[in-house]
């Protein structure tokens, strides 16, 4: 009897992909594959473009996706992101709390609400495949290597969130039951007993949370959202600027939930690394925001929604238009 036939891997050798590293999404080329040493899932040896072959590396499957426009998408929102901070006047944002500096974020990013679905744009034309290209390896080594650790369970409910958002066309059900408003103030109360009233301890606690309003609600409808929950935003927006007195939910903090804070989560420690932050307050920064993660992750089950919603098909329809 002939042995079973393997499964043939998702991605061919030669194949042209988009690939993580660290959080950002980069072109790149598949060398070779193999099967994974524990002979579940695959390996690909990556060739990043625009790098010299000593950076070439074998990559697990989670970190490659398929050559699409969407991912296309994802990586020019990201190196939109990363352009845009650094000039450092987001990093200043969370640095100084809730102090505005007069910075908007649109300023080199572009608004999504003009362009929706796009990479920012230069003097030098329309958007060009270099807009997910690396950056050079010489900026790459100037970084500051930051690291923040989050849970794996949380991890795995960004990607359970991915799914339903882009495969499952599903959405985060708004305004949500815990909205960011909520949870920060919730943080808020369950830290500051732990701290010693005028301490610079609680005054970082209080700037910290402060600036995380402050950058939730300028950077959702630009770099946190997904194509497909775009007409959701819109939907949401106009509910804000129309000034129902009666309303509670004004902003992105009081609409939006848990899932949409702990994508601004894992984007943080490659977007601190793009501003003119010192090293100390990168550091102090970094703790703060190590804490309120893995406190994050205790409370999941109370602030993640349990089930997303499904839209009708007049959504869908002008969703895929926008």
């Amino acid at each position: 009897m002939a042995p079973p036939r393997q499964a043939q891997a998702p991605f061919a050798k030669d194949e042209r992909v988009l690939c993580f590293h660290m959080e950002m999404l980069y072109e790149a080329k598949i060398l070779d594959v193999q099967q994974s040493e524990t002979g579940e899932g695959w390996q690909y040896k990556i060739h990043y473009k625009g790098w010299k072959s000593s950076w070439d590396d074998w990559v697990p499957q989670d970190r490659v996706r398929k050559f699409t426009e969407e991912n296309k998408d994802l990586a020019s929102h990201l190196m939109a992101t990363f352009k845009m901070l650094q000039s450092g006047k987001a990093g200043k944002q969370i640095k100084k709390g809730g102090k505005t500096t007069g910075s908007d974020l649109s300023s080199t990013r572009g608004s999504e609400e003009r362009m929706p679905g796009t990479a920012m744009q230069t003097g030098r034309g329309p958007r060009r495949a270099r807009d997910y290209d690396l950056e050079h390896e010489d900026s790459f080594h100037s970084r500051p290597s930051i690291k923040l650790v989050m849970p794996d369970h949380l991890k795995a409910l960004l990607v359970d969130d991915w799914e339903n958002v882009t495969k499952n066309q599903q959405l985060v059900p708004l305004p949500h039951a815990h909205p960011v408003d909520d949870i920060l103030n919730d943080y808020l109360a369950n830290e500051r007993p732990k701290r010693e009233e005028g301490s610079a301890s609680m005054d970082i606690l209080e700037e910290v949370t402060a600036g995380l309003r402050e950058y939730f609600d300028k950077c959702l409808g630009r770099i946190l959202l997904y194509r497909f929950e775009r007409a959701q935003y819109h939907e949401m927006h106009e509910l804000w600027v129309s000034g129902d007195a009666e309303s509670k939910h004004k902003s992105a903090c009081d609409t939006y939930g848990a899932e949409h804070l702990c994508r601004l989560l894992v984007s943080l420690p490659e977007l601190i690394a793009q501003t003119n932050m010192d090293q100390q307050s990168v550091n102090r920064l970094r703790e703060e925001l190590t804490k309120m993660t893995a406190w994050l992750g205790k409370h999941a089950t109370k602030y993640f929604v349990n089930e997303y919603e499904t839209p009708g098909q007049e959504y869908v329809d002008k969703a895929r238009s926008a």
